[in-house]
């Protein structure tokens, strides 16, 4: 479930050193292993020549559900205790025609989106002091995966104004082969130890930003710095006839860049 990939019900020989000693098991970071190793298979997916999404795709479809209510399905009542994800009702996946509708409506969905469309908030303002974990800045870790993570781009979700955020910690060499669609990174050692030190690498919120006066609050500049790092919409824009060139960034309008961020 954690760590899915193509093989479909067989398990990489890395996560048997995990385990190997039961003990342990209780001792390793498994939420941020799984987060880690999604955020690896989202990256495989967005290359050429890829098909298929691996990670843990139960996790996916939660965070979907919980920030943006135009794609929830129904949902069952739920005891506090209960976990979250299991509240929603999965919903009847179409075939052939059908599907290729939904994709084409999900993808307009998605570009007509505005910040009053998602839920900034949904675990409210201060689930960061439940779990202070969540405010660590750094590489997150699976086996020799290590992607970067970095609460200060997403502060509206801890109900602080978003500000351009400051660069982010980045591995020193990759290499992508040839043939194939997965790629390595390499960070220096020392980022090794920094999730043993959450203290030093947490982000303080109050001097990062200030809280939201409205849900999807950010700075003036903030959608200018966005447009030169982002795509900011799926589908071509088609006016009657196609266009030869794609819809340059600058020629976005405001309202509906907001959402992106999450």
């Amino acid at each position: 479930m954690l760590f899915v990939d193509k093989s479909r019900d067989r398990l990489r020989p890395a996560i048997n050193l995990f385990l190997k000693v039961h003990r342990r098991l209780a001792d390793y970071a498994w939420g941020a292993g799984a987060l880690a190793y999604l955020y690896r298979q989202l990256g495989v997916a967005t290359r050429a020549g890829s098909k298929g999404l691996c990670g843990c795709l139960t996790l996916l479809q939660a965070w979907i559900y919980e920030y943006f209510p135009l794609f929830r399905p129904s949902q069952l009542p739920q005891s506090p205790d209960a976990p979250r994800a299991s509240s929603w009702i999965s919903p009847r996946l179409p075939g052939g025609d059908e599907a290729k509708q939904r994709l084409v409506r999900y993808r307009q969905l998605l570009d007509e989106l505005s910040a009053d469309d998602v839920t900034w908030t949904p675990y409210g303002r201060d689930g960061h002091t439940d779990i202070p974990r969540s405010l660590y800045t750094g590489p997150i870790r699976f086996s020799d995966i290590a992607e970067g993570y970095d609460p200060s781009r997403c502060l509206r979700q801890f109900g602080y104004r978003q500000i351009i955020p400051a660069a982010m910690t980045v591995p020193h060499d990759q290499y992508s082969p040839a043939s194939g669609s997965s790629y390595i990174v390499f960070w220096d050692p020392w980022v090794n130890q920094l999730w043993d030190n959450v203290a030093a690498r947490r982000l303080e919120l109050d001097f990062a930003s200030r809280p939201c006066e409205h849900p999807s609050e950010i700075v003036e500049e903030y959608v200018d710095w966005f447009l030169t790092r982002s795509h900011p919409r799926i589908t071509h824009p088609t006016d009657g006839e196609p266009q030869p060139r794609p819809l340059l960034v600058h020629q976005v309008s405001y309202d509906f860049l907001l959402f992106f961020q999450i």
